[in-house]
């Protein structure tokens, strides 16, 4: 299997984000990836008032073209996250959909972790204007691959991968828009864990550069393999990058270094607290 992660510089210009992913998911298939990622809230990015202002329904224009481009070339589209005007709720939803190449939805998952932190002396609240989901979801892809869905600030919660992992997930997914600071930090030690400890793929696309006043983020998108090592790194620019999966290493790893076997969630309950 050939991934690939596209990396993009998403603002409020709607109609200028999409036409950007249109351009590079296109380039990614005709680099041969059968698998390709958006990264977080693609179809447009700002403050919340600009998320609101952007947000859409899943029968949107912005998963509208993501069908239609997955059908047309014949791949799975994890179409990163958007912004999801949800039916009935005064709260937004951050929403990743895998598009399967016939053009269907293959799985929905909503972030279930919430950015309410501060990075650099800038706040950053998410739940102000968005509601976290509580399902973990893995999907399948052409021909048979498991891919676990994950949005952003979740790769900092290795619980949710080792869930997705032990559910039967080979490829994990990380549509992002991290922070510059912490691209610069912690996004590569982060990618490489989860990868290790779980022993799958991570294919992770980030957004790159201003998007806002103050809200700048730090590319660097990245695939790792099962090993920890890192296949593919994009520069700090609008691209795609692209590498092969092999599977059948992965399942060697996961042979002759079987820890995903030797877990032993009976004895993780039995903390002893000091005191």
């Amino acid at each position: 299997m050939r991934a690939a992660a596209v990396q993009l510089t998403s603002t409020a210009d709607t109609a200028r984000n999409l036409e950007t992913a249109d351009r590079l998911v296109r380039a990614a298939a005709r680099d041969g990836a059968s698998l390709v990622v958006l990264p977080e809230k693609w179809s447009v990015l700002g403050p919340l008032e600009v998320l609101r202002a952007g947000a859409q329904r899943l029968d949107g224009p912005a998963l509208t073209w993501a069908r239609d481009v997955a059908g047309e070339l014949g791949i799975d589209l994890v179409a990163g996250s958007i912004s999801e005007r949800v039916e009935g709720r005064e709260m937004l939803a951050n929403t990743c959909v895998h598009v399967g190449p016939d053009g269907r939805d293959r799985a929905v998952y909503r972030k279930a972790h919430m950015f309410d932190v501060e990075v650099d002396g800038t706040v950053f609240r998410e739940s102000a204007g968005e509601e976290p989901g509580d399902e973990l979801v893995v999907s399948t892809a052409a021909g048979g691959v498991e891919v676990g869905l994950s949005v952003c600030y979740d790769l900092r919660f290795p619980e949710l991968y080792r869930a997705l992992a032990v559910a039967g997930a080979r490829v994990l997914t990380v549509p992002s828009a991290f922070t510059y600071a912490t691209t610069r930090d912690h996004w590569e030690v982060l990618l490489r864990a989860r990868a290790i400890e779980d022993q799958c793929f991570v294919v992770a696309a980030n957004q790159i550069g201003e998007h806002a006043p103050g809200l700048r983020t730090g590319g660097r998108s990245m695939i790792v393999d099962p090993w920890g090592v890192v296949l593919a790194v994009a520069p700090d620019t609008e691209t795609h990058i692209v590498a092969d999966l092999d599977l059948h290493a992965q399942q060697r790893i996961r042979t002759q270094l079987p820890s995903l076997t030797h877990r032993r969630p009976e004895a993780y309950a039995n903390v002893v607290a000091p005191g």
